[in-house]
């Protein structure tokens, strides 16, 4: 048994699932969602479903929470008896959390802190968590697992389809993902973090049909020659599609080592709209 009282804190754009997160006695940074007349808090007092019913009437934007209030974590963190914070946030190049983290981390007292820059988005980055918490039951020391989780980041994938680039473009996260022209052609982008953590257009494909075929292609070569490797199935909206994803990759990989299957955060609702479809995958060896 792991000696150090290491705790994991995670961002709720990371998209453990809930009961992942209950079992492994994860810390979680909520996301603030801000409407006109009120803010929420990610997935505390505002669910997915209520952001798409309000999205044609408002689009919300999202924001960290305060200083103060992630500082109230690291003194819960600390005052449940933990020595050291492995802190897990979605990527540097598509929100504030992790450098906010970090320097809450080095200036707070009492706790030692590591932040993990991802260079992911839900799934993708939630991975790591799962994985970190694998590394701790196994007995990693706090050294072994701040280095093999930076060197497993390039392990972890997602690649998305979002049925509109309005969301992502109102919300101001397009980063390279060219907009107009997805509109215009009906091209369905498929959507991915590059190595900076920013949003690129890995393909194109005309219409929702070819564009998950497409991303089943894009996963066979990110799994290569792997033979072991987790793949998470996430969606927004998109019930349906996502199912029949699950029971294709189920088909396609019969060597899976597990399909995660679950909603997206409502934070990141705000960003891309109804209708996403996610696949992540994680290399495990």
């Amino acid at each position: 048994m792991n000696k150090e009282k290491i705790a994991i804190l995670v961002d709720s754009g990371t998209d453990v699932p809930e009961e992942i997160v209950t079992q492994e006695n994860m810390y979680m940074i909520p996301l603030k969602i801000i409407y006109k007349d009120k803010e929420y808090t990610d997935k505390i007092d505002i669910t997915a479903e209520e952001i798409y019913q309000k999205l044609p009437i408002e689009i919300p934007s999202t924001s960290l929470p305060d200083g103060e209030a992630i500082t109230k974590i690291f003194d819960k963190i600390k005052a449940d008896g933990y020595e050291k914070v492995l802190a897990i946030t979605i990527s540097s190049g598509l929100s504030g959390t992790f450098n906010v983290v970090r320097l809450i981390g080095e200036q707070y007292k009492g706790l030692e802190t590591f932040v993990l820059d991802t260079k992911n988005i839900g799934i993708g980055a939630g991975f790591q968590a799962i994985r970190a918490a694998e590394l701790l039951r196994e007995g990693a020391d706090w050294a072994t697992l701040t280095q093999q989780l930076s060197d497993e980041v390039v392990k972890n994938k997602v690649f998305f389809n979002v049925a509109t680039l309005e969301y992502l473009q109102k919300g101001g996260r397009i980063g390279l993902v060219a907009s107009l022209l997805g509109t215009a052609l009906k091209l369905n982008p498929i959507i991915s973090c590059n190595a900076e953590g920013i949003y690129h257009t890995v393909a194109k494909a005309r219409g929702r049909k070819k564009s998950l075929d497409k991303t089943i292609d894009l996963v066979k070569q990110f799994v290569g020659e792997h033979k072991k490797f987790n793949i998470a199935v996430a969606h927004g909206d998109a019930l349906a599609d996502a199912e029949s994803m699950k029971q294709r990759l189920a088909e396609v990989f019969p060597r899976v080592s597990k399909i995660y299957f679950g909603q997206i955060s409502p934070a990141l609702v705000v960003h891309t709209g109804p209708g996403l479809l996610g696949v992540g995958i994680q290399l495990l060896d």
